[in-house]
């Protein structure tokens, strides 16, 4: 040994020189993390075994009881199976985050609250709650840009569509605007108010439609879902009391903190409305609710309690009132999921086609009937169905006071003439039937009023067209009258078919029924693609180009919960501003609707950027058809838009 060291055989041996080197890092590393403890990132040092008995184990340097980001310095490859290390460069420096508070203990996880239909076990029930809209689904939407002008943006000198820019909200003040109902302007224009013409449709000139957003009320909530909202509605999506304080103590509507209640009972149905319908039901059993009877006009609906409870005798109610600005009829019956419209019997035909109804219904709708010859019977007369039924529930039905005898009296003797059959009259009341042909008419005596209509009269045209003082003719084939029960109904090409203006005349029914196998199968593809079976849907559209014009619906907006449209754009493109027919799509569905737009791929492009313009999220999707398709559809998400 000493001669080995003497020698300095030792100093030299590699062993020593293995050592001193361990050391000296050893040394270095030391001072480094005693050095980076003062302020600076934190060295970590991570060791892991491959046996699975033990966890991996955390070695710190000398700053202990320190808070460290570990996630961001991991390796995102590290597993329990492998040895991790440091091998790239530390992050910039930053300042050390506070050492964190003592924490009391967690709270009590909260009770479980549903929402929707499906309960916490996935079963299926009508007692649930209805939250404020997910934040994820509200845009805040600054009003800095306007849009642009033009039909979709313009073409630039060298071919290129111009971008659209986004549209601005509306102010909140028009929360409620209806185009052809609010144009004050041209309503101050009218020479004479006295026949309801003011609540006629008066829509705004080229130059002046509506090109903004318009936005919902404040604190607006998701509707509530059907059938909850038969019985009751948020106050907040109708903020208005004016019905609650002219009708509160008829019982048609009650405020209860922040809801609005529809009760059972009350003047429009004395006893209960299955009761009053039921009532209906017995006095002229060939009604058959849901069978012979399956689509109802309702006339100064109130707030469509009687629309509401047909819905479960599978009838199907049109419920229709003029837009008063002290009641907000229509709103109510569509913020509770029946389908209404804003119309007034004035001076034009409603409309609709002849004898689109299998029974029309009146109970205190506040109409005179017998005014101008009858003439607003006679309209009645031309959209109900040979054969069909009017209900008439009012104080003249039941009233012994001079003035109602003389009403009654009076509408007695117009419905003689009109050849109606007064088939039951019970307590307050009374119901008709309309003729099945024109024999009635025809045997009349001479110069009996009202006439009949000239035979060029055409009782389906019915877009501005004045009322007219005549009685409408039946199809000498009976087509109209001859109607399947429901539900054969609904497969059955109606004999009437015939009789619209259409292309084809040989192959009308062959036609009918291709058409009904097409669309069944585009919405089981719906259905299936896009997850309809997941979605509350209520209130759904289906937009035509066929028949019509561009012109807005009468209808308040957030009206539908679907607009669906097909083909309507490469059509109407060639007539309409079809940035227009986009905003008014905008103000009737609700935020949180769906729109889509099956249509070729000319169209697709211009309509996308449009969609953009107005906060729609979009995508666009193949049809059954593939990708190779000239169809395309174009699905639209609206969101709930705050200034």
């Amino acid at each position: 040994m000493k001669s080995l060291i003497n020698g300095g055989e030792f100093i030299k041996s590699p062993r020593i020189v293995k050592i001193s080197a361990f050391l000296f890092l050893s040394i270095a590393f030391f001072y480094i993390g005693m050095h980076w403890s003062d302020g600076y990132n934190q060295l970590i040092f991570f060791t892991a075994t491959i046996t699975t008995t033990l966890p991996p184990s955390v070695s710190l340097s000398p700053n202990f009881n320190k808070s460290f980001d570990i996630p961001s310095l991991i390796s995102s490859s590290y597993t329990d199976n492998t040895t991790s290390s440091i091998g790239s460069p530390p992050p910039p420096p930053a300042s050390p985050p506070p050492p964190p508070p003592t924490s009391p203990s967690p709270p009590p996880l909260p009770a479980v609250t549903r929402f929707g239909i499906v309960d916490e076990n996935g079963m299926m029930t009508e007692d649930f709650e209805v939250g404020a809209y997910d934040p994820e689904a509200v845009e805040t939407w600054g009003n800095a840009i306007e849009a642009e002008d033009g039909d979709g943006g313009e073409l630039a000198g060298n071919g290129v569509r111009a971008p659209i820019r986004r549209f601005p909200l509306c102010p909140l003040s028009m929360s409620e605007y209806i185009p052809c109902m609010d144009n004050v302007e041209a309503i101050k224009k009218l020479k004479s108010t006295d026949k309801g013409k003011r609540f006629e449709r008066h829509c705004p000139e080229k130059g002046k439609q509506l090109n903004c957003l318009v936005p919902a009320p404040k604190r607006y909530k998701t509707p509530i879902p059907w059938p909850r909202s038969r019985n009751e509605v948020w106050y907040n999506n109708v903020p208005h009391t004016h019905l609650v304080e002219d009708k509160g103590g008829q019982n048609w509507i009650m405020r209860n903190k922040d809801k609005f209640i529809f009760p059972r009972v009350g003047t429009q149905f004395i006893r209960d409305a299955d009761q009053y319908l039921d009532q209906i039901s017995q006095m002229i059993p060939d009604i058959l609710f849901g069978r012979h009877t399956r689509v109802v006009l309702d006339v100064g609906c109130g707030v469509a309690s009687f629309g509401a409870y047909l819905m479960s005798r599978n009838v199907i109610t049109l419920s229709i009132a003029p837009k008063d600005v002290r009641e907000n009829q229509i709103q109510f019956a569509l913020e509770r999921g029946v389908p209404a419209m804003v119309v007034a019997f004035a001076t034009h035909r409603l409309p609709y086609p002849s004898q689109a109804f299998d029974l029309i219904h009146c109970s205190r709708c506040r109409v005179n009937w017998t005014r101008d010859d009858g003439i607003l019977l006679l309209e009645v007369n031309r959209i109900l169905r040979a054969g069909g039924y009017f209900a008439w529930a009012a104080q003249p039905a039941y009233d012994h006071e001079v003035i109602l005898e003389g009403q009654w009296k009076d509408m007695v003797n117009l419905t003689t003439r009109l050849c109606w059959e007064l088939v039951k009259k019970e307590g307050y009341v009374a119901i008709w039937r309309k003729p099945l042909n024109n024999s009635c008419y025809l045997s009349r005596q001479a110069g009996t009023q009202p006439p009949i209509c000239d035979p060029d009269d055409d009782p389906d045209n019915a877009w501005y067209v004045n009322l007219n003082a005549c009685i409408t003719r039946l199809p000498d084939n009976g087509y109209g009258a001859n109607v399947p029960e429901w539900p054969a109904r609904l497969q059955a090409p109606p004999d009437r078919l015939q009789s619209i203006k259409f292309d084809a005349y040989i192959s009308r029914k062959e036609l009918f029924k291709a058409e009904s196998k097409f669309w069944d199968e585009v919405v089981e593809g719906y259905v299936r693609a896009l997850h309809w079976k997941k979605i509350r849907l209520r209130n759904v559209m289906d937009m035509r180009a066929g028949f019509g014009g561009c012109e807005p619906f009468d209808t308040y907006p957030r009206t539908y919960d679907l607009l669906h449209a097909a083909g309507l754009f490469s059509v109407e493109r060639k007539r309409c501003n079809i940035t227009g027919i986009m905003l008014e799509m905008d103000r009737i569905v609700r935020p949180g609707g769906r729109v889509y737009i099956r249509d070729s791929l000319s169209v697709i492009d211009e309509l996308t950027e449009i969609a953009k313009a107005v906060g729609w999220h979009v995508s666009v999707r193949d049809t059954s058809e593939g990708p190779h398709a000239s169809y395309r559809v174009l699905q639209c998400d609206k969101r709930l838009l705050r200034g």
